[in-house]
């Protein structure tokens, strides 16, 4: 493990006990809860599906899926996170299995899933080329990739890095929808970008920055 990345797993572990208090991360508000429910049914199989939620965080979607009664495997480099997320789905009486590893190359083996899950992720990660590859590796035949992201930061603007060294991690600051997709299109059959800025509901409130789903099929 690098430096680097030592230092955004020790950050993610230390912020892990307020992560839910922002209305995006938790869903504890019923409209935001409701938003992320109705908008990821139409991005999911209609029938159960085993789902990989890399960087799963608390597992706030990992217990919508599994309330949709979707498989779900969460991977996430804070073990802090990994336990409240694995508590989550054990309080609401449902099954999950959460692991602490890197989510650009999830600890599962072989398996492969019928969706890979992404939100808000790929600004953190030292190469997230190799882990699209990798992420569209673990799908199986007609799987989908679906990516939550968005650009948080324009280019030039000011700010202190939230870890050491963050400031020179590729899309530090977030990734616009058109540069994903090109990073992506190589890799799939087809592929959407379904625009969520202006959807207040998802966010708690309005958002003036770019956010976004990409949604790809194997």
């Amino acid at each position: 493990m690098s430096d680097t990345t030592r230092a955004i797993a020790e950050y993610w572990d230390a912020a892990a006990a307020a992560f839910d208090d922002e209305p995006d991360h938790g869903l504890r508000q019923e409209h935001t809860r409701t938003a992320w429910a109705r908008i990821m049914k139409s991005w999911f199989p209609l029938g159960p599906a085993d789902v990989l939620d890399v960087g799963c965080g608390t597992g706030s979607l990992s217990l919508l899926l599994a309330e949709a009664g979707h498989r779900v495997t969460g991977v996430d480099l804070a073990p802090r996170m990994v336990e409240q997320a694995g508590a989550k789905l054990t309080a609401a009486g449902l099954a999950g299995r959460f692991l602490v590893g890197d989510a650009a190359a999830p600890p599962t083996g072989q398996e492969r899933y019928d969706v890979v899950l992404s939100r808000h992720l790929l600004w953190t990660l030292p190469d997230p080329e190799a882990a699209l590859r990798e992420w569209v590796a673990r799908l199986g035949p007609g799987g989908r990739l679906v990516l939550v992201e968005g650009r948080w930061r324009e280019a030039g603007q000011s700010g202190v890095p939230y870890v050491a060294g963050a400031e020179s991690l590729p899309w530090h600051g977030g990734i616009a929808a058109e540069d994903l997709a090109a990073a992506v299109r190589p890799l799939v059959s087809g592929l959407r970008i379904e625009p969520l800025s202006g959807d207040a509901a998802l966010w708690g409130g309005p958002v003036t920055d770019e956010r976004y789903a990409l949604i790809a099929l194997a």
